[in-house]
């Protein structure tokens, strides 16, 4: 017999149903960060979160990484899974099918391989991440180790560098030093080689100078004996004082020209006895008293050398020789052996 009731209809995985005595309505699943509670234990998320605050903290990191080493990390603990009941996760609708979700997914993305990653990555840097460092703490008592690492190759960097330029300045004072030392030895040397150069000139200049005078003037006598010198006294000078120099030598020996001039005088001369005198370009007079005999007249030009009388003992004498006085142009006496000196001439 037909009944006028209408079928029953399929249940819809989205309607009422009765669960455990008690009806329930289905709605369109959307997972949220709500509707998913947090998975009980020691490393929730939330705690992990408030870690990763308190790392960034640097004075309490500081104090943390001293026991960082047995911080665990989600990695270290095997994954937690969520069971839904059958009845449920036989009628949950296709991921792919979900409204704005199905676009997010590769179509490989089943058969894209799992990694095992950390379930936060709080304290740890995205380099420390990568090289697979999970452990907060080891990563960041690795970082302070690290960081007094640098921080005392810098110090030590910075001590070598000091003793270094102390060293560099050391030696630059001692070679400054040196150098000085041997740039004040070398002065020293080239002035005494100036000195003993200019020594060395002066007397060249000097002998070349009486080389001249010797070739200029002459002694008045070839062979002689010195008797008498300039201002020497006794009875026998009316003065008191002998004015000239004596040559004592043989009577008739020729007497010379000590250097040209003119004859001025020649003749007797009372206690001199024949006397000549030879007055120099530069007006010095030259007397030779005493001879046997003149040679010369008065106004007569001679030369160095050239004979003008001979040797004898008129006038006032004890023995043969010649009395030779200097006079300069004003009429004063010079020492006659001085004068021939000076000259060049060694008597």
């Amino acid at each position: 017999m037909a009944s006028n009731q209408p079928a029953p209809e399929a249940p819809s995985p989205f309607s009422a149903d009765t669960f455990g005595g008690q009806e329930r309505t289905w709605e369109e699943w959307n997972p949220t960060a709500e509707s998913i509670r947090p998975v009980r234990g020691k490393h929730r998320v939330a705690k992990q979160r408030g870690l990763a605050r308190s790392s960034t903290v640097l004075g309490v990191g500081v104090i943390a990484a001293v026991g960082a080493g047995g911080m665990a990390t989600a990695q270290s603990k095997p994954p937690v899974s969520i069971s839904l009941p059958d009845s449920l996760a036989d009628n949950l609708p296709d991921a792919k099918s979900l409204p704005g979700v199905g676009a997010f997914m590769s179509r490989d993305a089943e058969a894209a391989p799992v990694t095992a990653a950390p379930l936060t990555t709080a304290g740890i840097t995205y380099a420390e991440a990568e090289q697979g460092t999970t452990d907060a703490g080891e990563a960041l008592r690795a970082r302070i180790l690290q960081q007094a690492e640098q921080q005392q190759a810098s110090a030590d960097a910075e001590a070598k560098a000091a003793e270094e330029k102390a060293a560099a300045e050391t030696a630059a004072a001692d070679a400054k030093k040196q150098q000085d030392q041997a740039e004040a030895k070398a002065k020293a040397e080239v002035a005494a080689e100036k000195k003993a150069a200019k020594e060395a000139a002066e007397k060249k200049a000097e002998e070349k100078r009486l080389a001249e005078l010797r070739a200029s003037y002459t002694l008045p006598a070839s062979s002689y004996t010195i008797t008498s010198t300039y201002g020497q006294s006794g009875a026998m000078w009316s003065s008191g004082q002998h004015t000239g120099l004596d040559f004592a030598g043989a009577a008739g020996a020729p007497l010379k020209a000590v250097h040209s001039g003119t004859i001025t005088s020649a003749g007797w001369s009372g206690s001199y006895g024949y006397r000549t005198v030879l007055q120099l370009e530069d007006g010095t007079e030259v007397w030779y008293a005493h001879q046997s005999s003149i040679d010369v007249s008065v106004g007569q030009k001679v030369s160095t050398g050239e004979t003008i009388g001979r040797m004898g003992a008129t006038g006032n004498v004890t023995g043969v020789h010649l009395h030779l006085e200097v006079h300069t142009a004003g009429g004063s006496a010079l020492n006659p052996m001085a004068w021939l000196n000076s000259k060049g001439l060694s008597v």
